[in-house]
């Protein structure tokens, strides 16, 4: 249950101003878009652990994909594909009808556009894995490759430089959302979701600390004299592999987003899209602060 404060009882009146059966037809979007959100970070951590146990590297998101190319995992990559156009899609209509009932205070629009951005970015990753079926594919270099571009424009220094401060900023709001579990606000309370709540907390915090691995390389590029590219999990494993015990990090950092993909999982499970909601239905917060 929300706390009791203004801004939770002006969501709730706009709750109440809408019927749920009017926007049933996003929740089959949703599911899509999160299951193929899971794959993706399957398909990285999976791939990465059989590397590493083969005595190779972890693989970032273009490499991983690669590798799965032929045979049944072609089929995978496809999935993967239409799981992140169906991920930006309903994160362009959440943001676009407000389906998480955020409002148009400064803070809602600052959280909607921040939905819609999320869906650009998934739409770049459906797009990366359409080009490794179409055997376009760079070997994870594109996100390198695109940094390096926008650092030689007039400009595009600063402009790297604020992209890693808001890679930060996004980190921030993954580990953040881990240590508060703002996320048991959103999931429907079954014994799956309460027994694995442990699991789900561990997951984003390892999302979290990729992006801030991330977020950290691309302000160094930005910083650089040399300008030196970076970006996407492919560097942030190589950047941990360089540190103490780095085999045995990126081991765990893997584990970890395996959780993520569990948590994404779990999301197109169970996630309640307030609009599209029974009111009463009982969420993941509410049934362990009854237990509490």
């Amino acid at each position: 249950m929300l706390p009791d404060t203004p801004q939770s009882h002006a969501r709730r009146q706009r709750l109440e101003a809408v019927n749920a059966e009017d926007f049933a037809w996003a929740v089959p979007v949703m599911r899509a878009g999160y299951a193929g959100r899971a794959l993706v970070y399957l398909a990285v951590a999976g791939v990465s652990l059989y590397s590493i146990w083969q005595g190779g590297e972890a693989k970032g998101t273009a490499e991983a994909l690669e590798w799965l190319q032929g045979g049944w995992g072609t089929a995978i990559v496809i999935l993967i594909a239409l799981g992140l156009f169906a991920y930006a899609l309903w994160r362009a209509v959440d943001s676009i009808w407000d389906l998480e009932a955020y409002g148009n205070g400064a803070k809602g629009l600052v959280a909607r556009v921040s939905m819609f951005t999320t869906g650009l970015v998934h739409l770049g990753l459906g797009g990366l894995a359409v080009a490794v079926l179409l055997g376009f594919g760079d070997g994870g270099g594109g996100q390198g490759n695109g940094l390096a571009t926008l650092l030689a424009q007039p400009g595009g220094r600063i402009a790297v430089f604020v992209a890693g401060l808001l890679t930060l900023g996004a980190a921030g709001y993954y580990l953040q959302k881990a240590w508060r579990e703002t996320y048991r606000a959103h999931l429907r309370a079954v014994p799956t979701t309460v027994h694995m709540n442990t699991l789900l907390k561990a997951g984003i915090a390892a999302h979290g600390v990729v992006i801030a691995i991330i977020g950290v390389l691309i302000l160094q590029a930005a910083l650089s004299s040399s300008g030196a590219p970076a970006g996407g999990m492919g560097s942030a494993f190589d950047w941990l592999s360089t540190k103490a015990y780095g085999r045995v990090l990126v081991t765990l950092l893997c584990l970890g987003l395996l959780g993520f993909a569990l948590f994404c999982l779990v999301n197109a499970c169970y996630r309640i899209v307030p609009k599209a909601t029974d009111p009463t239905t009982e969420t993941l917060q509410g049934a362990l602060d009854r237990v509490i």
